[in-house]
């Protein structure tokens, strides 16, 4: 079964994600399928950089988000994008959508001092 979940990337205590899609068996930072994405949560607000078509390929096929990534899509509209794409809308019009969502949260990003 392939999941979709985050491989952490980044130097000890600066932790970047990368959304990839892996089989459910291989370890977390272990072999995967594709990179769907970037997430980020140590800016403010959090950067997250996702191949929305790529995504709706995966989940089309089976592929399930874990619990951590499904609230990356919720909070990046995405889940909602692919709610409308499985009632008929054209991927071409919602990933249009999602590169002007991605404008606007791409406002200065600052990173967060711990």
């Amino acid at each position: 079964m392939v999941r979709i979940r985050l491989r952490r990337i980044g130097l000890k205590g600066q932790p970047t994600y990368r959304i990839i899609a892996a089989d459910k068996e291989s370890p977390r930072d272990g072999r995967f399928l594709e990179i769907l994405g970037v997430y980020n949560p140590r800016t403010d607000p959090a950067t997250i950089h996702i191949k929305e078509d790529r995504v709706f390929h995966w989940v089309k096929n089976g592929a399930l988000p874990t619990e951590s990534v499904a609230q990356i899509f919720k909070s990046a509209g995405t889940q909602d994008r692919f709610e409308r794409f499985k009632k008929g809308e054209a991927v071409e019009a919602l990933t249009a959508e999602a590169a002007e969502a991605e404008v606007k949260r791409a406002a200065p990003a600052k990173t967060r001092k711990d």
